[in-house]
């Protein structure tokens, strides 16, 4: 058995503990100890690999076999390979000491045997099948563990639990030493804890802490529960995949922007107004159910709309103000400017909502386009992708579906890679693409005259007032125009076989895109070019709100019957009628599209009723519970499996730039050209919206306070274009760089597999020179044997002399 060592711990001081004597040990012998035991534990890895395998009566350094395909390896070789410091450095410090415990625990259970004088003559023979010759080392590790008993001793409380929660022993085993190295006032005071009882201010104030801990969890545990997405997103992606998935959280997030653009609303703009509310201009007309589809009747006199906000002006100088009708006298005791508030309020918002979507969009495209996330990876999906915390049945189900699924997405994207397409596959391919983007590009024109005609024959007829039902013909027909050019859409890329169901996917989205985006530049052109010019004297912003209220309603009601006839009626067909088991797949594409054009109309339409936002986050939560249960019954999983690893940058991409540039643009024309009615809203009294702040401002410098540096930061900050376009530049920039630090990480992580990869290479190279060489000099000195083999002596970086281990002879 090797020597035994003595062994010390040595654990950094805390603050406070100056005055305490040091350690009775050195560094300098710790280190030599654990180098010993290093070197220990090196020898007998060597001579175990050695042991396996019978020497022959020849030669000393008799060549070992290999692995199939691999050079065999002498014993001097494995020798060297077993003392490299990759061998030795993995034998950490924590690993060593457990061994060293674990050893000394064994021994002292063989130790406690029965005592001689309570064993019978006639069984005492027996007593020689202990190996007595381990008492000495006995005795040597029980002297070693009241050594570290002492020197546990004599640190402090806090350095004596850091030393023992850090030992790498069982926790009866860390119970007894701190037991042990506790002292006599230590030991009565612990028990004293555990016997004696608490006070009843102590008792009090613990029941409270457990008390608003359990209320803490409780809540924590409700809120999670309440989520719609708490095990729905998982057993989605177990049974569609990451493509079907990616459609929910799509979803997921436009809730959170809804949630985080209402919140500001609420706040600044709907709270106050709905405390306060104005005098009634005329009657209130009754709820008659109506509403729930126009969107006028009694939510015109609401704070739903625009027209409902006042022009007041709420501070203390109501009284001076009053003769230009900028205020209201029961209003004038609260410092409240609305028509400011109006304006401010959705700059802000929408100017953190940019922030936001920036900031989401460049974070996803590090995540998705990183080395190493869809390459790769099919021996870490196997062996490293499930989920031991996992307990429930119907748990490790979902996810034994998720991690399937997985490797089949996997799997169909690397044959994707591997399979050719002949020259004549390519052209063919390409003159299909041509005629069907063209039958797509004359059809996308087609709708867009057809939205354009109809919307100047509902301009020539008389205004209702948004009341009646034919307010909703508009709606329904783009509504119909979309629904059928998308299954128009799907038709073509069905003629066109794409080999990549990414590529069928992104022909989709950029299909549907253009036709959506060119109806709302036709719509946008009808609200902001023709309606105000036709409703002077009206209140045209309550107007533009009921219509894209209605155009989300409208869309909302052909999702529905999109999921009831397109997904339930085609299944109920396929199963009873044809005879098929197949069911028809969730089309990615058009749900997506549909997501994005539901929160363009948001966006455009928040200026003129701030409440949409509102309507947006519940047709969200309808339409989650709705496509779900629709996908589970109605739909299968694509019938070739695909990797969506970059569809989530793709769907913020298409919501920053076409959607929310076009909104933002579409607003901004809105507040610095249009003219504001006359007859309602909080700007009643402007040329325009933007003037609010510009009359704000000349308030400020006439009155002389002492906040002059407002006027002069709203000049050359909101009326100044620079500081617009500079603004612009910086998102822009903040893009391209996010873009490029991706790159280049991409670049770096490829360099470096790349280093690993050669560096492997060397160390084979390496291991045969080293094998020929020692092969070498076995031929040419025949008669020493391999006892006499000695390593040369080699250094570590720091200059410490490491020295060789010298092998026993076997």
């Amino acid at each position: 058995m090797a020597q035994s060592l003595a062994l010390a711990l040595d654990v950094p001081e805390t603050t406070g503990d100056e005055g305490l004597e040091p350690s009775p040990y050195e560094e300098s012998e710790v280190h030599d100890s654990f180098h010993q035991l290093i070197q220990e534990q090196s020898l007998r890895v060597a001579e175990e690999g050695l042991e396996l395998l019978p020497l022959g009566p020849g030669r000393g350094d008799q060549t070992l076999p290999g692995l199939e395909g691999a050079p065999a390896l002498s014993s001097a070789t494995l020798r060297i390979l077993a003392s490299m410091p990759s061998r030795t450095i993995g034998r950490s410090r924590g690993a060593i000491i457990s061994q060293y415990y674990n050893r000394t625990v064994r021994l002292r259970r063989r130790s406690s045997r029965p005592l001689l004088g309570n064993v019978v003559p006639s069984a005492r023979p027996s007593l020689r099948l202990y190996d007595l010759e381990l008492d000495s080392t006995i005795l040597e590790e029980d002297e070693k563990q009241s050594l570290l008993v002492k020197e546990l001793r004599g640190l402090s409380a806090a350095q004596r639990d850091h030393m023992v929660r850090n030992m790498p022993l069982s926790l009866g085993e860390k119970r007894c030493l701190r037991e042990k190295s506790w002292s006599p006032k230590g030991k009565r005071r612990h028990l004293q804890g555990r016997s004696g009882t608490f006070s009843c201010c102590s008792r009090l104030r613990y029941t409270c802490m457990l008390a608003l801990h359990s209320l803490g969890l409780a809540l924590l545990s409700g809120l999670y529960a309440a989520r719609p997405w708490r095990y729905a997103l998982k057993q989605i992606g177990g049974q569609f995949g990451s493509s079907v998935l990616s459609y929910f959280l799509f979803l997921k997030t436009l809730l959170a922007f809804n949630a985080l653009m209402l919140l500001p609303l609420l706040a600044f703009l709907v709270g106050v107004q709905a405390a306060f509310p104005p005098d009634p201009a005329g009657p209130v007309p009754t709820f008659s159910g109506l509403e729930l589809l126009t969107g006028g009747g009694r939510f015109t006199h609401t704070v739903m709309y625009y027209g409902y906000y006042s022009n007041s002006t709420l501070s203390p100088s109501c009284d001076a103000l009053r003769e230009g009708g900028q205020c209201s006298p029961r209003l004038g005791s609260l410092p409240y400017n609305m028509p400011l508030a109006y304006l401010f309020t959705m700059g802000a918002t929408f100017f953190l909502t940019c922030i936001i979507l920036v900031y989401s969009m460049s974070h996803s495209f590090g995540e998705s386009y990183r080395v190493g996330s869809t390459k790769g990876i099919h021996a870490l999906t196997v062996f490293c992708s499930w989920d031991y915390k996992v307990t429930q049945k119907r748990a490790s189900r979902v996810q034994q579906d998720s991690i399937c699924t997985q490797l089949k997405e996997l799997l169909a994207e690397w044959h994707l890679r591997k399979r050719p397409r002949s020259v004549c596959g390519q052209l063919r391919q390409v003159v299909v693409l041509g005629l069907g983007w063209l039958l797509c590009l004359g059809s996308t024109m087609g709708c867009t005259v057809a939205v354009l005609t109809f919307s100047e024959v509902m301009i020539q007829r008389p205004a209702s007032g948004g009341q009646g039902v034919e307010a909703l013909a508009l709606p329904l027909v783009v509504s119909v125009l979309n629904l059928g050019a998308s299954y128009l859409f799907r038709g073509l890329a069905t003629l066109e076989r794409h080999d990549s169901p990414v590529l069928e996917v992104y022909m989709a989205i950029c299909r549907n895109l253009i036709l959506k985006m060119a109806v709302l530049g036709v719509l946008c052109y009808h609200w902001l070019g023709r309606r105000v010019a036709t409703l002077q004297g009206q209140c045209w912003e309550d107007f533009v709100g009921q219509e894209l209220y209605r155009f989300m309603v409208m869309d909302f009601i052909f999702m529905l019957l999109d999921s009831l006839f397109g997904e339930l009626v085609w299944r109920l067909i396929s199963e009873k009628k044809l005879k098929r088991g197949q069911k028809p797949e969730f089309d990615i594409a058009r749900n997506v599209l549909d997501l994005i054009y539901g929160q363009t109309l948001t966006w455009l339409g928040v200026l003129f009723s701030p409440l949409l936002p509102a309507v947006q986050i519940l047709r969200l939560l309808f339409l989650f519970h709705i496509k779900k249960a629709s996908l589970m019954a109605n739909c299968q999983a694509p019938r070739r499996p695909w990797l969506a690893s970059h569809m989530s940058t793709v769907f913020l991409t298409l919501l920053c730039f076409p959607s929310f540039l076009g909104a933002a643009v579409f607003l901004c024309y809105a507040v610095w050209q249009v003219r504001p009615s006359s007859t309602c809203g909080p700007f009643r009294t402007l040329n325009t919206m933007y003037e609010a702040g510009t009359v704000w401002v000349r308030r400020l410098e006439h009155a002389g306070s002492g906040a002059s540096w407002l006027p002069w930061l709203h000049h050359f900050l909101v009326e100044n274009t620079f500081f617009l376009f500079l603004a612009s530049a910086l998102l822009l920039a903040v893009i391209y760089f996010n873009i490029q630090v991706v790159k280049g990480q991409r670049k770096v992580i490829c360099l470096l597999k790349e280093q690993i990869r050669n560096e492997g290479e060397d160390k084979i190279f390496l291991i045969n020179k080293l094998h020929s060489v020692y092969e070498e000099e076995g031929r040419s000195r025949p008669g020493r044997t391999q006892d006499a083999t000695e390593p040369p002596a080699w250094h570590e970086d720091g200059g410490d002399r490491k020295e060789p281990c010298t092998p026993r002879s076997p």
